[in-house]
């Protein structure tokens, strides 16, 4: 495992790589996550390919976020990691998936596009409707309720009661708490990506769209309406998992199968 560094205007982005042969892709995490969530997946793929993680700004290895942060800066970040490794294939999970697929039309270079169940607005489904608490209680201190108000707002544990969530938040390692206030970055680019689901019909990029069966109802309507939009789509409902199954603490055995044959 190598760690390289990319610069940007006004802060450097960073990935990992593993394997040394085989088709190029780039992984890229979603909110409360850095590269380091995706090792057991880069591992898996990399017998077969050569796997770019880059940290998001803000997050891990990475530069600042910056004032200006939003979907572009993300986007250019992608850009650039596509830039100096020469790959033409993504995968972004939640967060991830949402700036992939707003990448994936500005940027021709992006071939292939692996989905797993970006938090768009669609329909009556607000994925950042959280934001507002969250933003009080993390300008009052309070990091293990504002973790807590993320969380469950972006539905992990979503039956469990906050009264019993956000004492076991104050004792999170430093590891997470750290990025709890990454979330509003990821807020941010949900926010900037508001809009008809129908323009992500000028995709070139063959799609695939992958979703967990235990996930969260209205992560599995979005997919449900992306899928008659992207031209060149096909779509997988994981068994047995939920929104975070290439997470190092999800499946992501399951995950790797399903790019593999994608990208072969």
């Amino acid at each position: 495992m190598v760690d390289d560094m990319r610069t940007q205007p006004r802060t450097n982005i960073r990935f990992r790589t593993y394997g040394d042969g085989g088709p190029k892709l780039v992984l890229l995490h979603g909110g409360l996550q850095t590269s380091g969530n995706f090792t057991k997946l880069a591992a898996e793929l990399a017998t077969t390919f050569t796997v770019y993680v880059p940290d998001r700004r803000g997050r891990g290895l990475s530069g600042p976020a910056g004032d200006d942060h939003g979907l572009d800066s993300e986007i250019d970040d992608l850009g650039a990691v596509l830039d100096e490794t020469g790959a033409g294939n993504v995968f972004g999970l939640s967060s991830g998936a949402v700036i992939a697929l707003n990448a994936a039309l500005e940027l021709p270079r992006i071939e292939r596009l692996a989905l797993y169940e970006p938090p768009l607005r669609y329909g009556a489904d607000d994925p950042v409707a959280w934001r507002p608490r969250y933003e009080k209680e993390l300008a009052a201190g309070r990091t293990a309720a504002a973790f807590v108000t993320a969380a469950k707002g972006t539905g992990n544990f979503r039956y469990a009661p906050r009264a019993v969530l956000t004492p076991l938040a104050r004792l999170l390692p430093s590891s997470i708490t750290t990025l709890v206030p990454t979330m509003r970055q990821d807020a941010t680019v949900v926010e900037q990506a508001t809009g008809p689901l129908d323009r992500y019909a000028a995709i070139t990029a063959e799609t695939l769209l992958l979703g967990g069966e235990r996930s969260p109802a209205y992560l599995k309507r979005v997919l449900n309406g992306l899928e008659p939009v992207l031209p060149r789509v096909r779509r997988v409902t994981l068994s047995g998992v939920g929104h975070l199954a290439a997470d190092n603490s999800g499946k992501p055995s399951l995950v790797a199968a399903e790019l593999r044959k994608f990208l072969r």
